[in-house]
């Protein structure tokens, strides 16, 4: 386990036993029969759990598990009772134990409750620091990633949130151009005004002059009362005009002129009514080359690509997918009650093989079912679905021209695919080795190994 535990008991014999049969098992063990003494080392050190008998003459397990729980409470606390003292061990639950094993100890009963211990606590220091870095990582609003591509969004965010220039959003469906869209808008000085979107793919083409312009009473059927359009109740804000490119030909020149003019006039109307709303458009299309094609107006193109954002896919956004995995896996466990804190490595390792062609509106699909289907506290491997489960990382594409006889070793793979995941985590080696289900130790020999063999072929 490589986990360091403290021990206590007032009998130096079961401290000797107990220590020398975990640390044949690879637990780093300190021991006392000093209670005070074992409370001092839990304040000044490092543990992953600790082990207390219950009874311990002036001092018992109850009042260790009470200070673990006010000083130190991520460290678990494993209480040694009678057999059948039910009762005894009720208490040290409600003082805050963990866990409590019955006496005479049985090693294989012992590791297997020290082995749940440690890896609830290491989950635990897990989610702190992967939910401080969701935190680090929001670029504004509900946007999350640290990965390059991702901080160059968030660069021209910054840069041009406080103008008015017209915005064009850029990038595949499911990749979060809205939430771009949304942050522009929070970042802007038009913050405490509305925000309204419409998805000009969503209206009909005969009801999308009236959403965005308005209409007057009588205008047309069913136009009982005057309305007024998103341009007009937008005004100081921003509206945001989503799959722009699926906008009809005869709408873009009415379109056109609202921007040039700033005035709209509403469906039936003589009157053309000013506003003053920041314009951020969004298309999943190539707008250039729709342009060629005929089918979007030059003009209009220009009017609205002031300033492009292209927002990357997910399968080029590297760590961001387990950082954005375990933002929408607290957000649905906290929707759901459920306790579900984050996902086991193994898990991650799909999710970083996986292509992702529905991007980061898949992602949370699917976090938000293995949420619903996990009957522990992190997400596993038999928790995602099948396409997951069963794909297969691309190493093949690293090794052009395979054949019978250019097979590569174990040890190239290997090292192909640690390559991989380091660069898929941005580098962060302590991400990497979690995923990669090695400690940050062995990590580091097998990347020292790797430096002194590119070296070596250097020279």
């Amino acid at each position: 386990m490589n986990a360091s535990v403290l021990v206590i008991d007032d009998d130096e014999d079961a401290c000797t036993l107990v220590e020398d049969a975990l640390s044949g098992k690879g637990y780093r063990v300190v021991s006392t029969t000093d209670v005070r003494k074992g409370l001092n080392a839990l304040a000044d050190g490092d543990f992953d759990a600790v082990l207390t008998d219950l009874h311990m003459g002036a001092y018992s397990g109850l009042q260790v598990c009470e200070w673990v729980r006010d000083n130190r409470p991520a460290i678990p606390v494993i209480v040694c009772t009678a057999f059948g003292d039910l009762k005894a061990a009720v208490g040290a639950l409600r003082a805050g134990a963990y866990d409590f094993i019955t006496k005479p100890i049985e090693l294989p009963a012992l590791l297997h409750a020290l082995d749940r211990a440690v890896q609830h606590f290491r989950l635990k220091a897990e989610v702190k620091r992967l939910n401080a870095e969701v935190t680090k990582a929001r670029g504004g609003g509900d946007l999350v990633g640290r990965s390059p591509v991702m901080r160059k969004v968030y660069d021209v965010i910054q840069r041009v949130s406080a103008t008015d220039a017209s915005i064009l959003i850029t990038g595949e469906s499911g990749t979060g151009k809205e939430l771009v869209a949304r942050a522009l808008h929070t970042e802007s000085p038009r913050q405490s005004q509305p925000f309204l979107a419409i998805n000009c793919a969503a209206v009909p083409s005969n009801l999308l002059e009236s959403e965005l312009f308005g209409h007057v009473r009588g205008a047309f059927t069913d136009a009982k009362t005057a309305r007024r359009g998103l341009f007009q109740q937008a005004d100081q804000g921003t509206v945001f005009l989503d799959e722009l490119g699926e906008m009809p030909a005869d709408m873009q020149a009415k379109l056109l002129r609202v921007i040039q003019e700033r005035k709209v006039r509403p469906v039936g109307g003589n009157e053309e009514i000013p506003f003053d709303c920041r314009i951020v458009a969004a298309t999943n299309r190539d707008l250039e080359e729709e342009v060629e094609e005929g089918r979007f107006r030059e003009d209009l193109y220009y009017r609205l690509n002031v300033v492009q954002i292209h927002v990357p896919p997910l399968r080029a956004r590297g760590g961001d997918i387990l950082l954005l995995a375990q933002n929408f896996i607290e957000k649905t466990a906290a929707r759901m009650n459920k306790a579900v804190v984050g996902i086991s490595p193994e898990a991650a390792r799909k999710l970083l093989q996986y292509d992702w062609p529905g991007n980061v509106r898949q992602l949370e699909n699917w976090m938000e079912r293995a949420v619903t289907f996990t009957q522990f506290e992190q997400i596993t491997v038999e928790d995602l679905p099948d396409k997951i489960t069963s794909s297969v990382p691309p190493l093949a594409s690293s090794w052009p021209d395979v054949d019978d006889e250019n097979l590569p070793t174990m040890q190239e793979v290997e090292t192909r695919y640690m390559e991989r995941v380091l660069k898929a985590t941005g580098g962060n080696k302590a991400q990497t080795a979690r995923v990669l289900g090695m400690d940050r130790r062995t990590l580091y020999r097998k990347l020292d190994r790797l430096i002194e063999a590119g070296a070596g072929r250097q020279g």
